[in-house]
This record gives C-alpha cells, structure tokens and sequence, in this order.
C-alpha cells in the first residue's frame, strides 16, 4: 500500500513559493519528484543529493517544463552555494542527514526575501507533541486504503525509487531551539504524519552572507 508521507505534503511546500519564476534550490532531491514540481511551476531548480544511484534516477526522468531541472551528486555541508542567489530552497527528510548548523548554509545561499522550507522529521519533546503522533496512526492507515483503492482502480502504483534512510532523528524541541537560534523569526510546525515544517523568508534587509 505505497503511501509517501513526504509526497503527500508537496502541494503545502509549493503553496510556500515566492511569487514569479526563480532559482530554487531541492537538497536532498532523491528521485527528483519534488525538484520536477517546483519546474512545473516555473522555477529554475537545481537538485542536490549525496546519493549517485538517486541523481542518475533523477537525471533520468527528465523534466516537466516550463522550469528547468539540473541534477547534480553533492555534499550540502561542503557544497559551494553562491550567496544570496536562491529564491527558494527545499529540503525534505533530509536535514536529520546532517547537522542542523547547515541551515545556516542554506539561509546565506537564500536572496533576501527569499523561503527556506523544511520537512524534516524529529522525535515529539511536548505532550501536545506525543497527542500528534497518537493520531497520526489511524490517519496513516486510512491513507494508506485511499491510496491503495485508487492505485487498484487506475491499474497499479507507479513504481517509487526509495532514497537511502538514516532513522537517528532529533528531539522536536532541539530543532524549535535551534532554528529560533539560526533563523530568527522562523516556524516550526508538527505535521500529522511524523514530519514538522519549518518555514522561514529572509528578510529584505538581512545582512550580506559573509
């Protein structure tokens, strides 16, 4: 019963783009589904993953238009990313990858006005936290019958590539913390399905990265 969590919360992420074409940025892009949405929608994207088997998968299926897609294999904590240059940078299920500190990378590498998004998972810290994973259980199940009933009806799921999985994921409250820290006046959001949202828009007048 394929049900990706990180896929069902796509249409909330391009809800987050600035308006009008630009340079977006996907790190962690995988099998680049996400990469070829934000083209879909106009931006000039480039996908970053550190998995070789991902980027060829990526590179493979293309892009959609009327945006471009270029696909590359690189490291995001040792990656030069030129300053102030993205007006919109993704990261899905991937920051628990690396240290959190890399957002700072990512926030430099961000023009001003640009949006930093992130669906990232975590570990619940608050009660309030713990009650979201409760019901996150059912709703899961139930997700995963529509999506199967529907896959029956239209002939069978798409075949999915699965990116490399690293399950060590950080305490909610860390990243609250530290992205208060790193991205003043940030978000942070507990999703149902065992992911959070952070969101943040650099300011007009954000001091020059460097």
């Amino acid at each position: 019963m394929p049900f990706d969590h990180n896929h069902h919360y796509h249409p909330a992420l391009l809800r987050l783009l600035p308006p009008g074409p630009g340079r977006a940025l996907d790190v962690g892009c995988g099998d680049g589904r996400f990469a070829r949405k934000l083209a879909a929608a106009g931006m000039t994207v480039e996908g970053i993953d550190a998995s070789t088997e991902m980027v060829t998968r990526a590179t493979a299926a293309g892009s959609p238009g009327p945006g471009t897609v270029e696909y590359r294999r690189a490291d995001v904590t040792t990656e030069p990313l030129e300053p102030e240059s993205y007006a919109f940078i993704s990261c899905l299920a991937s920051l628990h990858h690396v240290p959190f500190e890399t957002v700072t990378r990512l926030r430099d590498a961000l023009a001003p006005g640009g949006v930093l998004a992130v669906l990232g998972c975590a570990r619940p810290s608050r009660p309030s936290d713990f009650a979201r994973e409760f019901v996150a259980a059912p709703a899961n199940a139930l997700a995963r019958l529509i999506v199967f009933a529907g896959d029956r009806l239209n002939g069978g799921p798409d075949p999915v590539a699965k990116a490399p999985v690293h399950m060590k994921f950080p305490p909610l409250n860390d990243v609250r913390r530290d992205a208060a820290r790193l991205l003043p006046g940030s978000t942070v959001r507990q999703l149902v399905f065992w992911r959070y949202l952070l969101t943040w828009r650099k300011p007009t007048d954000h001091p020059a990265a460097g």
